[in-house]
């Protein structure tokens, strides 16, 4: 596991882990006066220590991710979450304080989740193949349910679509799980043609980016209400193509509310994270 990892942890779990092999690790969870657990992914499963973290532990750690100036995260803690170098990223809860009713701050952290941050590099070449449309690409939907790889699918289709076909790509990264920006640099490797505006709404960010940087595909993360499929075919009308993800495990799930698009790529929740490919009238073509 990275020291950029290790470096956030309090000092007597850093030692402590070093009985562990730590490849493979996809989450470690601390919980105030609660054991540490280690999540390896589905397929390994979780393994829960016997070091069990204090409250002065917990914000030792926290001092370690916002570099000790927790009012310069003042915003990513009211998001919920942090993202540190290395495009990991640190969910926090505890008690959330709301102002004019809007969430204002979260404070007496209680909880700290560690996501190490994956990129596998190549993971799109075979999907880039069933997207691929003459000199663009297809408006493309990524589905599967959480934690299976949609993300990580897109982002390496960004990384192809932008270094491979030469298209302007521009990244609207809601929740900083694209491109993984620390300091408005992208951790992870989307392109040398792709411009991103990190911890955006979409709505807000689709139209700001057809205005700024004259993208010739826009990709998001995650659609959620009908603002977002709304912002994206305004995108669409003005001839912009379209990436996205979204929560489902079948057509079922999204056929209602995503006709906007020409190809749908499904990740199936098995060992092996089949991917089915279908077009836009939802005929399996892959």
């Amino acid at each position: 596991m990275s020291d950029l990892i290790l470096n956030v942890l309090p000092v007597g779990l850093r030692e402590y882990l070093g009985i562990f092999d730590l490849n493979g690790i996809e989450e470690i969870r601390l919980r105030a006066m609660n054991k540490v657990i280690l999540y390896y992914g589905k397929k390994a499963g979780e393994l829960v220590t016997d070091y069990v973290v204090t409250d002065a532990e917990l914000k030792e750690a926290l001092d370690y991710i916002t570099t000790f100036s927790l009012y310069a995260f003042e915003e990513d803690i009211r998001q919920g979450f942090i993202t540190i170098r290395g495009g990991h990223r640190v969910g926090i809860a505890g008690k959330v304080v709301r102002e004019n009713g809007k969430i204002k701050t979260i404070s007496n952290i209680s909880s700290i989740n560690i996501r190490i941050s994956h990129q596998i590099i190549g993971c799109g070449e075979k999907a880039l193949e069933y997207i691929k449309d003459d000199k663009s690409v297809h408006n493309t939907l990524i589905v599967s349910p959480p934690g299976v790889g949609k993300t990580t699918l897109l982002r390496d289709l960004l990384r192809l679509v932008s270094n491979e076909l030469k298209l302007k790509v521009s990244i609207v990264d809601e929740r900083s799980e694209i491109a993984s920006c620390y300091k408005g640099l992208a951790s992870n490797d989307v392109g040398i043609r792709t411009d991103i505006y990190d911890c955006c709404p979409k709505v807000e960010g689709i139209m700001l980016m057809i205005r700024a940087m004259s993208p010739q595909v826009v990709a998001v993360d995650e659609i959620g209400g009908s603002d977002d499929v709304e912002a994206l075919v305004r995108a669409k009308h003005a001839g912009i193509r379209l990436m996205a993800t979204i929560h489902g495990d079948c057509i079922e799930d999204i056929r209602d509310d995503t006709r906007i698009f020409d190809r749908y790529i499904f990740l199936d929740n098995n060992e092996d994270r089949e991917m089915r490919v279908f077009d836009k009238h939802f005929n399996r073509i892959a």
